[in-house]
């Protein structure tokens, strides 16, 4: 008997420690958080429709700076604009890297380069972000020649829009292409009609590699590596990113045939003449980088803009009273000038205002693009070691309550002065911050001023009658997009907006 109960008792103690050598342990001075489970670690814990409300609760317990286990992986989020804004700005060097065997990171690795936008912090990341602002400003950005080219293309969308005023239509596919078209001009001198295979091709993939990389199968691959090999929807990703890649590879061949070299018409042109300028110097720029920087490029540069553009025309649908407000005071502005330049935006504070909290509620990349330690390092008393992988909570930033007057509601004062003036509150961090801050920003700032601006001096947005009320909710992902919708345009009469001023 006494032999049975010390097998019993051995075995007991044996299962003890495989328990607590499989589940997740953090480390000293690690920030603290909830229980794991192993080889899941907290993902029970997280919806994963939408785990913004759980993310809330943990912070209300563990405090704004806290740690998940995502699987085995030790994560620590950051909740609110005091613990992000110290992690970005800061300490930013030390927050400026990039997670590691990830499902995105396999994709890219597949591809055999890991782009721009997760690549590592170092010479080749500086190298190519270097590359890309200088080009962007010295190619238009700012200038006339960009806004020609929004212009030119909001004119597409009046078009189309013209043609269904008074009928309910769903913006989506439009605003999709429209966006990716004003990249396409940028990268590669190219536009297409919106009923284009080509376009639909590249919007579409871009639009299931999103939906599918910040679902839940995304988790399931990271977590379980058992099943990488399996037929699973996550395979749909390696499979459109291939497609894609092989896409723009041919473009940038079409380039070097056609190109003069010193006259560029676009972003290829400009990174091939750099690589001549160069020649055999040891240099981080090759045509396999660029085809990298494209893809990246060009997929920021038509999901953000567009499911901004998308939120704010429900935003302005729902509350008419801020749409004739913006269009007053477009229509004062502008007077009888055919056109709208992006300088007239100091001009319109309320249509700014306006613009940055429908950016604020849209809140379109909610856990912004995953950060890692580039070193060991403290933040606000913990210690993080390096190549921790860092979330920044930016909902929770833009939803600060210490910040924010009205957090949770559509209020353009939040960024207006008492003088009625346009200003920014340091909480505003749509595009986040610091090294890593979204690269596109500027050209998205001119988008949404210019297309808004254009298509309000034009139209009415109206809600479809006898329609259900609208649903502001936004359906949840890395890149947030509102629920599909329908809405009604009305051209507006030439007399309504003379009458304005």
């Amino acid at each position: 008997m006494s032999g049975w109960l010390l097998f019993v008792g051995l075995t007991s103690v044996a299962l003890l420690l495989l328990l607590l050598l499989v589940i997740p342990q953090r480390g000293p001075n690690f920030p603290p958080g909830p229980p794991a489970l192993p080889l899941l670690g907290n993902l029970l814990q997280l919806s994963m429709k939408n785990p913004m409300p759980d993310l809330d609760k943990i912070a209300r317990r563990y405090g704004n700076v806290y740690s998940l286990f995502l699987g085995k992986r030790p994560t620590v989020m950051l909740h609110g604009l005091q613990a992000v804004r110290e992690a970005l700005l800061m300490r930013a060097t030390d927050f400026a890297g990039r997670p590691q065997g990830l499902m995105i990171n396999h994709v890219l690795v597949k591809l055999h380069h890991p782009g721009l936008i997760m690549a590592d912090y170092g010479v080749e990341w500086r190298e190519h972000r270097r590359f890309v602002l200088s080009t962007m400003r010295n190619f238009g950005l700012g200038k006339v020649s960009m806004e020609q080219r929004i212009l030119e293309e909001t004119a597409f969308i009046c078009s189309h829009l013209e043609k269904n005023n008074g009928s309910p239509v769903n913006p989506q596919k439009l605003i999709h292409s429209a966006a990716s078209n004003i990249i396409c001009s940028v990268l590669f001198g190219t536009r297409y009609e919106y009923e284009d295979k080509v376009l639909s091709f590249v919007v579409n993939s871009f639009k299931e590699n999103a939906e599918v990389a910040n679902g839940a199968w995304a988790v399931i691959y990271d977590t379980l590596p058992m099943l990488r090999s399996l037929p699973l929807p996550f395979q749909k990703v390696f499979k459109n990113y291939d497609a894609l890649k092989r896409h723009t590879r041919g473009i940038v061949d079409e380039h070097k045939q056609t190109r003069v070299p010193g006259e560029p018409r676009d972003v290829i042109d400009c990174y091939l003449d750099e690589m001549e300028k160069r020649g055999t110097v040891e240099s981080c720029l090759d045509e396999e980088r660029l085809v990298m920087l494209l893809l990246d490029l060009h997929f920021a540069g038509t999901d953000t803009s567009s499911n901004t553009l998308l939120a704010a025309f429900l935003y302005l649908t729902t509350y008419r009273d801020a749409q004739v407000l913006c269009q007053q005071e477009i229509d004062s502005v502008l007077g009888e000038r055919p056109d709208v330049s992006y300088n007239d935006r100091h001009q319109m504070p309320f249509v700014m205002a306006t613009i940055h909290e429908i950016q604020r509620l849209a809140n379109i990349a909610p856990l912004g693009v995953f950060h890692a330690t580039t070193r060991s390092t403290s933040l606000m008393g913990y210690h993080i070691p390096q190549g921790t992988l860092v979330i920044t909570n930016l909902t929770s930033v833009l939803h600060d309550e210490s910040q924010w007057e009205r957090p949770f509601e559509f209020y353009p004062a939040h960024f207006l002065n008492n003088r009625g003036e346009f200003v920014k509150p340091e909480a505003f961090l749509a595009f986040s911050a610091g090294p890593r801050v979204c690269l596109g920003e500027a050209l998205a700032r001119m988008e949404l001023f210019l297309i808004l601006v254009t298509l309000l001096r034009r139209f009415h947005f109206v809600w479809p009658k006898n329609s259900m009320k609208p649903d502001l909710t936004p359906v949840f992902g890395g890149i947030q997009a509102p629920k599909p919708y329908f809405l009604e345009v009305h051209q507006r009469k030439r007399k309504q907006r003379s009458m304005a001023h």
